[in-house]
């Protein structure tokens, strides 16, 4: 999730009254990126998906609704991966590529060339949903947004495998390890009167936010409730223009924990060529 951090880094998000800030609640810029990351780190492990993209069966959808259909609910996921709609027309401009340069993604100059070698995964009209993922963030209020964090994530995956339980679930969430942060709601004025902090206790604040996430159930074959991956990651933003940085240290999820960021690539890598070896 370096990607993530670095591209937060930079101050490109505006508020109503002309300010800029490096994260804003009222944008899905950060989910948009993190969901991005997934695809990219993901379209290097997999064979098999780099192969359906190659022969042109994968595409993906942004902002895509699905519908349960079973409550009849319905819920708008940041992206997904998909088959082309029948008797639709693929977009050969919009890719993977200007995707990135659309949300501003920040690459160094390896992960360019390791974009530039990938098959062009276009965006199409979505026929069948493969891999639907949702990003959330956890920037600051942290007990006050834990509630609202899990219903919204709980949501998800429920209205996924109601709409397809063939379809692959996975879930981020970014929690803020940051002692302060300056929330854009409550800085509209910030040029006039200066800053309004929001403190955090740290490190008590990121733990009860990883404790609740981590209450979502997860499964682990076809007709269990729950997310088929799902991934923690702990940044540090005071969201002021100071650089962001990825928080390693506990209690960032470790190496080998099953919300490890490695282990949701791992997960999504072996559940695709599973599940979907036969497309």
């Amino acid at each position: 999730m370096e990607i993530l951090a670095r591209t937060l880094s930079a101050v490109t998000r505006p508020d109503k009254r002309g300010n800029h800030w490096q994260y804003n609640s009222r944008s899905d810029h950060h989910s948009k990126v993190a969901c991005w990351a997934i695809i990219f780190d993901l379209m290097q492990r997999s064979t098999l998906l780099r192969e359906h993209v190659e022969s042109g069966l994968v595409h993906f959808g942004i902002n895509h609704e699905m519908r349960d259909f079973t409550n009849n609910r319905k819920k708008d996921l940041d992206l997904v991966l998909c088959t082309a709609a029948t008797g639709s027309v693929v977009s050969e401009e919009m890719t993977l590529s200007a995707l990135a340069l659309r949300y501003d993604v920040q690459l160094t100059a390896t992960e360019q060339q390791i974009l530039r070698g990938l098959p062009a995964l276009t965006m199409a009209p979505v026929g069948a949903v493969l891999m639907a993922l949702e990003a959330k963030a956890c920037m600051t209020e942290h007990s006050k947004a834990r509630p609202r964090l899990y219903d919204e994530l709980n949501s998800s995956h429920a209205t996924v495998h109601g709409a397809t339980d063939q379809a692959i679930a996975a879930g981020f969430v970014m929690v803020n390890f940051a002692d302060e942060f300056l929330s854009p709601g409550r800085n509209q004025d910030i040029q006039r009167v200066g800053p309004v902090w929001n403190r955090h206790r740290q490190p008590h604040a990121t733990t009860t936010a990883i404790e609740k996430v981590r209450e979502l159930p997860r499964r682990s074959r076809l007709g269990d409730v729950g997310y088929d991956a799902l991934a923690i990651a702990v940044v540090e933003c005071r969201n002021d223009g100071s650089p962001v940085s990825l928080v390693t240290d506990p209690p960032a999820p470790q190496p080998g924990d099953v919300d490890h960021y490695n282990s949701l690539i791992d997960r999504l890598t072996h559940i695709y060529a599973t599940r979907f070896s036969q497309l």
